[in-house]
């Protein structure tokens, strides 16, 4: 088959492509198939109208276009041109809005009035619309309504929707879509070598002997007073600790975290490393002995695949999490009792502390949980499902 990836930005800074389109993608061929990824680079704007070939993968960028309603149409426009002149036969949305979302919407329209044009697929790894990433980002009334309306309608009207949460699933098919065209498809892992702690350590000026505790994060996604609160009682019970905290808000959280360490006695502790190039990351998330990964109990997070909590399992590094969503799947039966009840501080506080503790302890527990996601969550395996999910929608006469 030869397929179109609709992507909803540019293949930097943002990691959806890297995490998710792209291993997909790289999977699809391996099973013989063809895959193009369209994509509008706002985000990397000195990509316009590139064309390149990533891990073996064809990425189109399509030429922007100004801000705007006007904009919006021409780059959507171009969108869908783009993915016509590959000749496909089916096409894959990800994420239901925006410009592709745009494109999406006009093929299926297209589609009903009887053009003799592709299906289109739908592929959802958040929820977007009320109670979604509309409340978490700073759109405007316009954009969350636009947004809104595009995930609903979409999701009604795909041929099939692959989801990357079970609860986004239950969301899909409470909008509308049939049960048998909506289908699990979480995010997963390669099998990649594990960085360098040592390597990352020295070059952050943290001595080898002492216990690190890791937080990757975008911040949004819980209480920032909680954290600083649980970075505070963890300090207080084990002194030499040291907090590597890896990648980079959006409303100034690192500045707060700075402000709340020098408050409440770990500023010596805390090592921010900020957001940093992916082929760096496996070194710095091998550097700590024991991961945080605090979750808020919303309905955004529930319906959440999150993808760095899938690479710090892969790094080997055991996980401390809130019990929330999708969560609980990740972890193997050996970790299930670090997850915590979201919001109680003082278990994820007392958890971390006794494992910092014993780090050899936390060694074992690391390459349980990667070799459980391995072997449970593989992309491999997940493309080969999706593949299935292709071919079902070829058979039914949708293609």
């Amino acid at each position: 088959m030869n397929i179109v990836f609709l992507a909803p930005f540019g293949i930097r800074p943002k990691g959806t492509l890297i995490a998710r389109m792209l291993p997909l993608a790289v999977e699809i061929q391996a099973r013989g198939h063809q895959v193009t990824i369209i994509a509008p680079p706002y985000t990397n704007p000195e990509d316009s109208g590139v064309v390149e070939t990533v891990c073996g993968v064809r990425l189109v960028n399509i030429h922007l276009a100004p801000k705007g309603v006007f904009g919006t149409l021409q780059m959507a426009w171009r969108m869908l041109r783009a993915a016509m002149a590959e000749k496909p036969d089916l096409i894959h949305l990800f994420k239901p809005k925006g410009y592709g979302g745009v494109a999406a919407m006009l093929l299926i329209l297209l589609r009903r009035c009887g053009v003799q044009l592709p299906p289109v697929v739908v592929d959802t790894d958040d929820l977007e619309g009320k109670g979604g990433m509309n409340e978490t980002q700073s759109y405007s009334k316009a954009e969350r309504r636009v947004f809104a309306f595009q995930e609903q309608w979409l999701l009604r009207r795909a041929a099939a929707v692959t989801a990357a949460s079970k609860v986004l699933c239950e969301l899909a098919i409470a909008g509308g879509m049939l049960p048998a065209k909506s289908f699990y498809l979480p995010n997963c892992v390669d099998d990649l070598p594990q960085g360098a702690g040592g390597v990352a350590r020295q070059r952050l000026g943290i001595p080898l002997e002492a216990p690190v505790l890791l937080l990757y994060t975008r911040f949004f996604e819980f209480s920032q007073g909680r954290l600083h609160e649980l970075f505070a009682s963890i300090r207080r019970s084990l002194p030499e600790v040291r907090f590597l905290v890896v990648g980079q808000g959006r409303r100034g959280e690192e500045a707060e975290l700075l402000r709340a360490a020098d408050a409440g006695g770990f500023a010596a502790a805390l090592v921010m490393a900020g957001w940093t190039e992916p082929k760096l990351l496996p070194d710095l998330l091998a550097a700590g002995d024991l991961a945080i990964y605090p979750f808020d109990d919303t309905l955004v997070n529930r319906a959440k695949c999150p993808a760095k909590l899938t690479e710090l399992l892969r790094s080997g590094i055991p996980v401390v999490a809130d019990r929330v969503g999708q969560i609980t799947e990740y972890l193997a039966p050996e970790l299930q009792s670090l997850l915590c009840t979201p919001g109680d501080v003082q278990a994820m506080s007392t958890r971390c502390v006794e494992l910092l503790q014993n780090r050899s302890l936390c060694r074992e527990l690391g390459a349980a949980g990667r070799h459980y996601i391995l072997q449970h969550f593989s992309w491999t395996d997940s493309a080969a499902a999706l593949e299935q999910v292709y071919q079902s929608i070829s058979t039914a006469g949708e293609a």
